[in-house]
């Protein structure tokens, strides 16, 4: 597996980002290296996409690492951690942050539906979160990415809050297991970026759910995971809301 070295005297701390190269991922990345830690960055394909987030992590001044994992298969995500094992020799932080959304109307709703969510979005976190323990001392910190929509759920797309419900489950649970050694925690989002297709018309109606009248940005993502590994050190199963107030509806 490929990897950016910088020279340093000084131990790092090392955290494997899933879904690391795009989107939330990346910020998410980004900010951990600007805070002082090595990365590990996962893709599902090793593309000119990933070479340039390693860039982009290297030129923070941290080390980057690029692992390749199709998280729904659970022997490349066992070799991935072997990989992760060899290479940055252990782990402090986790952050699931991988996941999948789209529609699934419920009048259109198949088996097929339900495992393509939940074996994307549910049990890979649970893999990762599982296999990354093994590598993490006490004081390491896991963080999930969780949804607005696990307690909201929207209509026409069920399995996705399944999905999303069993990280906040998760979450507590192995944060309850795993105390007081490890920390697990996860951050709610609310509207995270638009797609790419909606007009301004839909954009405007969903601001106006907003009570902070605006969506929110992998900024603010990145933001939350900082604070929940720098800053709250006493905090383990807290599902964190950054959706802006939109829970409040």
């Amino acid at each position: 597996m490929p990897e950016i070295k910088l020279e340093s005297d000084q131990p790092r701390a090392t955290a494997l980002v899933t879904g690391a190269t795009v989107r939330v991922g990346l910020e998410i990345a980004l900010a951990l290296a600007r805070s002082g830690r090595d990365l590990v960055l996962h893709c599902r394909r090793h593309d000119q996409r990933a070479e340039d987030a390693a860039a982009a992590v290297a030129a923070t001044g941290a080390r980057a690492f690029i692992v390749e994992a199709d998280l729904t298969d659970r022997q490349a995500v066992e070799r991935m951690f072997r990989n992760i094992g060899q290479m940055a020799g252990g782990l402090d932080i986790l952050v699931n942050s991988a996941a999948v959304f789209g529609f699934s109307p419920p009048d259109t709703l198949s088996v097929a539906d339900f495992d393509h969510f939940i074996d994307t979005n549910l049990k890979a976190p649970y893999m990762c979160c599982i296999l990354a323990r093994k590598l993490m001392k006490p004081g390491a910190s896991i963080v999930n990415i969780a949804d607005v929509a696990a307690e909201r759920p929207f209509r026409n797309h069920v399995p996705y809050c399944i999905s999303k419900a069993g990280i906040v489950m998760l979450t507590r649970s192995l944060a309850k297991a795993w105390a007081p050694d490890i920390r697990v925690n996860a951050i709610s989002p609310g509207t995270v970026l638009f797609r790419d297709d909606e007009d301004e018309a839909t954009r405007a109606a969903v601001r106006r759910r907003i009570p902070m009248a605006r969506i929110g940005t992998p900024e603010d993502v990145a933001k939350a995971v900082i604070f929940l590994c720098d800053n709250a050190a006493h905090t383990t199963g807290a599902i964190l809301q950054v959706d802006g107030g939109r829970s409040l509806d």
